[in-house]
């Protein structure tokens, strides 16, 4: 599975595969992944009523929304085993953080989907009472939380590629596989430093806290325009089409 979603989502292969197999390691980062996404389905129950499957069906898109963000981070962690094939203290130990982050940030993720997606008034019902899902006042320590969260995901992923950059005589890595193993890296860089500016903003302005969280649409731009710089720089550098 791995190795099939790896070849379908990586077609450039830039850099060559160095594991064709997944580790111990990684299988238990796929139970880990498993784990976390049944967290943010296991409170669904079966409806027992028409009005209750509506209900249940207005958490689909925040389902989904958690489903793409957790795929992928899964997705860039196998295309990095993929690619380099570390199986270091090191790597381990920055690969174990990774999974803690994702199970600690499952139940605030789904939070977070459901208040932007499966809420129309931000609200929720218990015990026949309407209650809001967020105080206004809540709102910063929201956004600084799920900054701090992606921060640590992306810093994570640029510790990993820095390692396997250090490691690159003995990965025996050539001159073009170091060239897009620092571009990752680099872009990993790009996105802690969109994530610093986005909890900076929230800090600084309380009141506004809540569309602060547009500062991470700059996220797709800055993958977008960040790979195309590199890109005309490699095929300058190595004379590729």
């Amino acid at each position: 599975m791995r190795k099939k979603i790896a070849t379908l989502t990586n077609k450039t292969h830039r850099i060559r595969w160095r594991s064709n197999e997944p580790s111990r390691m990684e299988t238990f980062s796929d139970a880990v992944m498993a784990f976390a996404l049944t967290l943010i389905i296991v409170s669904i129950e079966v409806p027992k009523s028409f009005d209750e499957l509506t209900e249940t069906m207005k958490g689909t898109v925040s389902f989904a929304v958690c489903f793409a963000l957790l795929f992928q981070i899964w997705n860039n962690q196998n295309i990095f085993f993929r690619h380099y094939g570390l199986k270091d203290a090191y790597t381990n130990t920055l690969n174990a953080f990774l999974l803690f982050v994702v199970l600690i940030y499952a139940y605030p993720l789904k939070f977070l989907s459901m208040l932007m997606f499966a809420s129309e008034d931000g609200t929720y019902v218990k015990n026949g009472h309407r209650y809001a899902m967020i105080k206004d006042e809540q709102v910063q320590s929201l956004m600084l939380i799920y900054g701090a969260g992606f921060f640590v995901i992306y810093l994570l992923f640029y510790l990993m590629y820095r390692n396997a950059q250090k490691q690159a005589n003995e990965l025996e890595l050539s001159k073009e596989e170091l060239f897009e193993t620092i571009t990752v890296t680099n872009i990993n860089l790009i996105c802690m430093i969109i994530c610093i500016v986005g909890m900076l903003l929230a800090f600084v302005l309380p009141k506004y806290a809540g569309p602060t969280g547009f500062i991470y649409c700059l996220i797709p731009l800055a993958y977008t325009f960040w790979y195309s710089y590199r890109g005309g720089k490699q095929r300058k550098l190595f004379a590729t089409a």
